[in-house]
């Protein structure tokens, strides 16, 4: 390609993430090569600015610079080990959908300092069309467990609706840093992301400020050793970043293992505690396009597993609780 392109969104594309969306039309183009242009306005959708998180909509026309200048994917992205480490992963298949168990400390999706992620894994797993498969969620690099991939567009369009529309339920599991009180509740707040050191994180800021958003998670606490930690469920009902782990600070009540939220001054983790964020997704349930609805859970990643049994904690006798406080 030497010059500027537009082409209109399909209807089948309709709510495809912009970054998919690239990735499924211009393979060529790398996640961080994309940013780029994003960043420096070379790429629009209906002439304005538009970021990779962006939704497209049927109709919609994205504008296309020269994109020759893409630097070339590395080779070795796309390998049978990439493959077969999928494959050992999977806890549900069909025509549709996998859903992953996603390891701890794989991310979602490449970005910088990221050299290998589920998104670019995906390439090893090509459909009869040649089509790769999509993401229709993430999960944080260090939080493990259930993780949906859509393998056909118009499945993807389904997802991707069920989890922006809250048609599904996500419940996690955490180990955190003393008891919840009270034992049950919700956190309610606004996020916005603020700069921190040389990055930037999330942060409980008051309503009306630039850029929050509303976050609102339940918690129930499922077990506990003694009053130095607590097994707890949690089901978020928006979905922002971090939100988990911003959500347990505020209680005072971080999630062990967190480099980013864990706020107790002077504290040193005990031997006893694996290393590792101590977060895990391990229910999911949504609607399949049959009108059926899938319930799949993930069994805990090794160093989790390893401190639930220094602390006493029996993942098979205290499973999800369907008791938590709903809406």
């Amino acid at each position: 390609m030497s010059g500027v392109r537009q082409q209109y969104v399909a209807r089948d594309e309709d709510g495809m993430r912009l970054d998919r969306w690239f990735q499924t039309h211009f393979p060529q183009v790398t996640f961080g090569h994309l940013q780029k242009l994003l960043r420096s306005g070379q790429i629009r959708v209906d002439s304005g600015r538009v970021q990779s998180s962006t939704r497209l909509v049927t109709g919609q026309l994205v504008r296309i610079p020269p994109l020759d200048a893409a630097p070339p994917r590395d080779p070795e992205a796309i390998n049978s080990r990439d493959a077969d480490a999928l494959r050992e992963v999977i806890l549900y298949e069909d025509d549709e959908l996998y859903v992953f168990n996603k390891p701890h400390g794989l991310a979602s999706q490449g970005g910088s300092g990221v050299k290998r992620s589920v998104d670019s894994m995906l390439k090893s797993l090509l459909n009869k069309k040649g089509e790769s498969p999509r993401l229709v969620h993430r999960l944080d690099r260090d939080t493990s467990g259930c993780l949906v991939v859509a393998k056909t567009k118009a499945s993807a369009a389904h997802f991707g609706d069920m989890f922006s529309s809250h048609q599904t339920r996500k419940i996690y599991w955490a180990v955190v840093f003393g008891n919840p009180q009270p034992k049950q509740g919700s956190i309610s707040c606004f996020l916005a992301k603020q700069p921190m050191g040389e990055g930037e994180q999330m942060m409980v800021v008051p309503h009306g400020t630039p850029g929050a958003v509303h976050s609102k998670s339940y918690y129930s606490t499922t077990d506990t050793a003694a009053r130095r930690f607590a097994w707890v469920t949690l089901k978020p009902v928006t979905g922002r970043t971090h939100q988990l782990r911003v959500h347990m600070a505020q209680l005072n009540n971080p999630i062990m293992g967190d480099p980013r939220y864990f706020n107790i001054a002077n504290y040193t983790v005990p031997d006893e505690i694996s290393k590792g964020l101590h977060l895990h997704a391990r229910r999911i349930a949504l609607p399949l396009r049959s009108g059926h609805i899938l319930d799949i859970s993930a069994p805990l990643p090794p160093h989790m597993q390893a401190t639930f049994d220094v602390l006493g904690f029996d993942a098979d006798r205290f499973d999800v609780q369907d008791i938590d406080p709903e809406e």
